[in-house]
């Protein structure tokens, strides 16, 4: 039984809900930063450098973790220039893994992203193939960030294939924007959440580019806790979604006018006109994880 789980990344916004939820469901946590402590939930706190491989050893080592969550990578690609963005996404998610398998970690939950199907940062539209997007779809990233979040994957795909050496449950959970309650006030209740209203954002491309998903920290934080739960052989990629989209209008006619060419592969609605055009039925069949909170219930 998982007793103890080390968070990288636990100073930061999704983290810090991580850490809170983790705690309150019985677990001993351990966050693993770079620089000083900047959270009070944690019960341990170890300084790692997670470009470092001895650092990222030492630390799973001496936090004496069954499992590792990831999280501990550049958040958005905006600040740092690209080659820091990839390396962070790729080699401290190889260091976590390594670590891991060499310390005799089972399970390790890994923060991929949208952005790893070709959206998110994108300078130029998403392309998409087909409605609701699921696993199987391919990837097409091209930014230091996307290429990144595809990598690591990739990387959990070639530990999950060693016969020793690395964990035996290993999840790629495919995070699109999270937010938390002050976020979802500001973003979804004071604003104008209509096709036309988002138009005029600034932040519209980067909105279409990942279908307009969104979770709350709350849900995305119970998924951590599921996928650090499972005891699946290999390594699964999982999309992570809250129920409907982030805007008022419709999903059919967000499809309709944003993605004509996309094949509609299943009903788009399913008894919510304003359903997730993300499928993350897969999270639910292998997590048994439904997201809960939507903005139109808090607004």
């Amino acid at each position: 039984m998982t007793e103890t789980v080390a968070v990288t990344g636990g100073n930061g916004r999704v983290g810090g809900h991580v850490l809170a939820h983790l705690n309150d469901a019985g677990y001993r946590t351990v966050n693993l930063s770079r620089g000083g402590r900047d959270e009070e939930r944690a019960d341990a706190y170890v300084a790692a450098d997670l470009l470092d491989a001895g650092e990222v050893y030492g630390a799973v080592a001496k936090s004496d973790a069954d499992a590792v969550v990831h999280l501990g990578m550049v958040p958005t690609p905006d600040r740092s220039p690209g080659y820091r963005t990839y390396e962070s996404n790729v080699m401290t998610t190889y260091h976590v893994l390594e670590a891991a398998g060499e310390l005799g970690v089972d399970t390790v939950a890994l923060a991929s992203s949208f952005s790893a199907i070709g959206g998110g940062f994108e300078p130029d539209p998403i392309t998409v193939e087909y409605l609701p997007v699921d696993e199987s779809h391919r990837l097409t990233p091209s930014t230091p960030y996307g290429m990144g979040k595809q990598a690591l994957e990739l990387a959990a795909d070639g530990f999950a294939r060693r016969d020793e050496g690395a964990p035996r449950t290993i999840t790629s959970l495919r995070f699109p924007w999270v937010v938390d309650d002050d976020l979802a006030r500001e973003t979804f209740v004071e604003a104008d959440r209509s096709l036309d209203g988002l138009r005029d954002s600034p932040h519209f491309h980067t909105q279409r580019n990942t279908l307009f998903s969104y979770v709350h920290a709350d849900d995305a934080a119970s998924l951590v806790r599921r996928a650090v739960e499972a005891s699946f052989d290999g390594h699964e990629r999982v999309w992570v979604s809250a129920p409907d989209t982030s805007a008022e209008t419709p999903s059919a006619d967000l499809a309709a006018e944003l993605f004509p060419d996309a094949e509609r592969r299943e009903s788009l609605t399913d008894g919510d006109p304003c359903a997730a055009l993300v499928d993350t039925s897969k999270a639910e069949r292998l997590f048994d994880w439904e997201p809960t909170w939507r903005w139109r219930d808090a607004a």
